[in-house]
């Protein structure tokens, strides 16, 4: 049977970690160097998250995300280089066009933050199952409809891409060619759109009946099947995390107070 999930079970310290420990280290990672106005923590965060990510044997799974991010962040570093406002300093002269110091720094400073987001979320979400995020949500007080939606966002990509998969090995069969030039991969593509959607709106349909006989809108008290994952490191960690971001929030409070 095909994951559901970005999940990879791994037997690493990132999996004993509890789901609720990861989430905290999402928000320092993206809070901290947002409060302190250092480019460098963000940095800082990028590589320990990628020593995280290789110490669990994952990192292989980041490599299509940051390939897309990286296309999308070199656009806007062109982009920044070319046409910002307040571009002054040449660095690059290409003849007809010029990258501008400026705009180069700017938009580096876009790239790193956009990376470390990447990175810290693939910490969360390649090492946590999506049904234990939901769970330690609701043992948290969450109301299960908001774990029910926040577990629905890290299956739709791999069920749209397993759908996707299925269909087009389907429309194979059928004869429909699907590879070749850019023309025809785009012309194959169309038809898989409507099939791919109606699909979408069948499972939603299914999946609601399906929690309605199971008594998910019931009012009585949720029982778990799983214990906490919680582990003593669990709580060391959100404790220097926690102060991080108390620490980072004081010294921009200080800051606009000179």
């Amino acid at each position: 049977m095909k994951s559901m999930s970005l999940y990879e079970e791994k037997h690493s310290f990132l999996n004993k970690l509890s789901p609720i420990t990861k989430m905290i280290y999402v928000v320092a990672a993206i809070l901290i160097p947002a409060f302190a106005g250092e480019k460098m923590l963000a940095v800082g965060f990028m590589i320990f998250s990628m020593l995280l990510l290789m110490h669990s044997k994952v990192i292989r799974r980041t490599f299509p995300i940051l390939g897309v991010s990286g296309f999308v962040v070199l656009t806007v570093l062109i982009i920044q280089g070319l046409f910002r406002a307040g571009n002054e300093t040449v660095v690059l002269d290409m003849g007809p066009v010029a990258f501008y110091k400026e705009g180069l720094l700017f938009a580096l400073g876009i790239a790193i933050n956009v990376f470390n987001i990447i990175l810290c979320f693939c910490v969360l979400v390649l090492s946590t199952k999506p049904s234990d995020m939901v769970e330690e949500l609701v043992r948290k007080g969450f109301s299960p409809r908001i774990g029910y939606v926040f577990t629905s966002l890290f299956q739709l990509i791999p069920q749209m891409t397993d759908r996707m998969s299925t269909i087009t090995d389907a429309q194979k069969s059928r004869g429909m060619e699907t590879e070749g030039s850019l023309m025809i991969r785009m012309k194959a593509f169309l038809p898989l759109i409507s099939p791919v959607i109606m699909s979408s709106f069948i499972d939603t349909k299914e999946r609601a009946i399906a929690l309605e006989v199971r008594g998910f809108n019931a009012k009585n008290k949720k029982t778990f099947l799983n214990e906490s994952t919680k582990i003593p490191v669990d709580n060391v960690i959100i404790i220097i995390l926690v102060v991080g971001i108390v620490c980072s929030i004081g010294w921009r409070i200080m800051t606009w107070l000179r």
